[in-house]
C-alpha cells in the first residue's frame, strides 16, 4: 500500500547506517534505515537484535504495519504515505551510490550550516507576511501559466480563511505545499495533479488550497506543518471540534494512488463530519428552541408590561380626572366664596334707600329670571351702576346679567365700558318715577 518513509538523514544518523551495514553484512540500506528506526536509531541493540535472529532467537521488535500510523501532540491519528526515493539497484549503482554518498554529504551539509548562519545574517523575507492574498493570486497565475488552466479550484483566499469556510461548512481542506526548486514538483503538477480524475475528486469532495513555499504565505503555513519533503499534501478537518491534520502525503505520487489514499482518509474520517454535522443540528437545533423560548417570553413579558403600562395609564388618567374634579371643586368653591364676599361688599357699600315722600326717587320694580320680583327706591342723581350693584347683591339674582326697559325696549348700560367709562344717572337714562325694569341672565352666554 505505502512505501517506507523517506527523510533526509543527519550526519549521525548516515554514520550509524553505514556502520550498521557493516557490521550486519546486510546490502540493502533500506533495510538497514528500517532497522536503525525500529530501535530508535540505537545501533548497538539494533546489531544485538540481528544476530539475535541469525541465532534463531525471536526478535524483540514487532514490525509496524504496512500503512504507519502517527500520533500528534492531541492523540489524533495521522495517515501519513510517504514516498521514497527508487534506490541503487546493481553493483555499478551501488558503486555510484558509494561513491557520491560523502560529496553529497558534504554538499548537504556545507548548505546547512550555510543556510543556519545566514539566517542570523540576514532574516528569511518570506517570514514577514504582508499580503496573504496576493501571495495565492500570484501562485495561481504562475500555475495557470505553466501547468495551464485546467486543474482542481485553487482556494483564492488566506489559510485561515480556507482553514474557517472548511470549519464552518463541514468539509474537508486538501493542503497542497508547491516546492519551486524541488526536482518532483513540476511532474506531479504536471501528470498528477491536474489529471482529469483527480481534478474531479477534489472539486466534489473537498476544499483546495495551495501556495509556492517560496511566496511568505506558503512559507509560514509550511512552517506551521513541517513538511519532510516535496509535493507535499496534508488532509485537514473538524475532529473533535478544532482543525486537525488527518492526512499527509509527501513525495512524487500517481494519479490513482493518489485518489486511493485520498479516499482512504475520507472513509476513515468520515464518522467524524458525520458526527459533527449531526452535534452541530442538534446544537442547531436546540439553540432554535431555546431561540424560540425566548422570544415566547420576551413576548409574554412584552404582554405584561403592556398590561402592567395601560393599568399604569388608567391609574394615573382615573388619578388625574380625581384631581382634575377636585381642582374644579375647590375652584367652584373659591368662585362661590368670591362671589358672596363680592355679593356682601357690594351690599355694603350701596347707598341708603330713599323714603317714598323723597320727589327726586326713583320706585323700581325688577322681574328677576325666576320670575320672582323685587322693588326698591332710588335716586334720580344716582349713577346706573347702584341698580346693577343692588341686584348682584341679591342671593336670586344670576350671577351674570342685564337690565332692560321696555319703553322704549333697551339695555341700560350699567357696567363701565370703553365707550362709557362713567354710566349715566337714573334720570339721564329717562326712568320715570315709577319702572318696570327685567333682568336678563347672561350667566350661559
Amino acid at each position: 500500500m505505502a512505501a517506507p518513509e523517506e527523510r533526509d538523514l543527519t550526519q549521525e544518523q548516515t554514520e550509524k547506517l553505514l556502520q550498521f551495514q557493516d557490521l550486519t553484512g546486510i546490502e540493502s540500506m533500506d533495510q538497514c534505515r528500517r532497522a536503525l528506526e525500529q530501535h530508535s536509531w540505537n545501533i548497538e541493540a539494533a546489531v544485538q537484535d540481528r544476530l539475535n535472529e541469525q541465532e534463531g532467537v525471536p526478535s524483540v521488535f514487532n514490525p509496524p504495519p504496512s500503512r504507519p500510523l502517527q500520533v500528534n501532540t492531541a492523540d489524533h491519528r495521522i495517515y501519513s504515505y510517504v514516498v521514497s526515493r527508487p534506490q541503487p539497484r546493481g553493483l555499478l549503482g551501488w558503486g555510484y551510490y558509494l561513491i557520491m554518498l560523502p560529496f553529497r554529504f558534504t554538499y548537504y551539509t556545507i548548505l546547512d550550516i550555510f543556510r543556519f548562519a545566514l539566517r542570523f545574517i540576514r532574516p528569511d523575507p518570506r517570514s514577514r507576511v504582508t499580503d496573504p492574498v496576493g501571495d495565492i493570486v500570484s501562485f495561481m497565475h504562475s500555475f495557470e501559466e505553466k501547468y495551464g488552466r485546467a486543474h482542481p479550484v485553487f482556494y483564492q483566499g488566506t489559510y485561515s480563511q480556507a482553514l474557517n469556510d472548511a470549519k464552518r461548512e463541514l468539509r474537508f481542506l486538501l493542503v497542497y505545499l508547491h516546492g519551486d526548486d524541488h526536482q518532483d514538483s513540476d511532474s506531479f503538477c504536471r501528470n498528477t495533479l491536474c489529471a482529469p480524475e483527480v481534478i474531479s475528486l477534489i472539486n466534489t469532495r473537498m476544499l483546495f488550497w495551495a501556495c509556492s513555499t517560496n511566496k511568505p504565505e506558503g512559507y509560514r503555513v509550511s512552517q506551521a506543518l513541517r513538511e519532510n519533503t516535496y509535493p507535499f499534501l496534508a488532509m485537514i478537518m473538524l475532529k473533535d471540534r478544532r482543525m486537525t491534520v488527518v492526512g499527509r502525503l509527501e513525495g512524487l505520487i500517481q494519479p490513482d494512488d493518489l485518489i486511493n489514499q485520498l479516499t482512504f482518509i475520507m472513509d476513515a474520517n468520515q464518522t467524524y463530519l458525520v458526527s459533527e454535522r449531526l452535534e452541530r443540528e442538534e446544537r442547531n437545533q436546540t439553540q432554535v428552541l431555546r431561540q424560540q423560548q425566548d422570544e415566547a417570553y420576551l413576548a409574554s413579558l412584552r404582554a405584561d408590561q403592556e398590561k402592567e403600562r395601560k393599568k399604569r395609564e388608567e391609574r394615573e388618567q382615573k388619578r388625574r380626572k380625581e384631581e382634575e374634579v377636585k381642582q374644579q371643586q375647590l375652584a367652584e368653591e373659591r368662585r362661590r366664596r368670591n362671589l358672596q364676599e363680592e355679593k356682601e361688599r357690594k351690599l355694603e357699600c350701596l347707598p341708603p334707600e330713599p323714603s317714598p315722600d323723597d320727589p327726586d326717587s326713583v320706585k323700581i320694580i325688577f322681574k328677576l329670571p325666576n320670575d320672582s320680583r323685587v322693588e326698591r327706591r332710588f335716586h334720580f342723581s344716582q349713577s346706573l351702576t347702584v341698580i346693577h350693584d343692588f341686584l348682584f347683591s341679591l342671593k336670586e339674582s344670576p350671577e351674570k346679567f342685564q337690565i332692560e326697559a321696555n319703553f322704549p325696549r333697551r339695555v341700560l348700560p350699567c357696567i363701565p365700558s370703553e365707550e362709557r367709562p362713567n354710566p349715566p344717572t337714573l334720570q339721564e337714562a329717562g326712568l320715570s318715577h315709577t319702572e318696570v325694569l327685567f333682568v336678563q341672565d347672561l350667566t350661559d352666554e
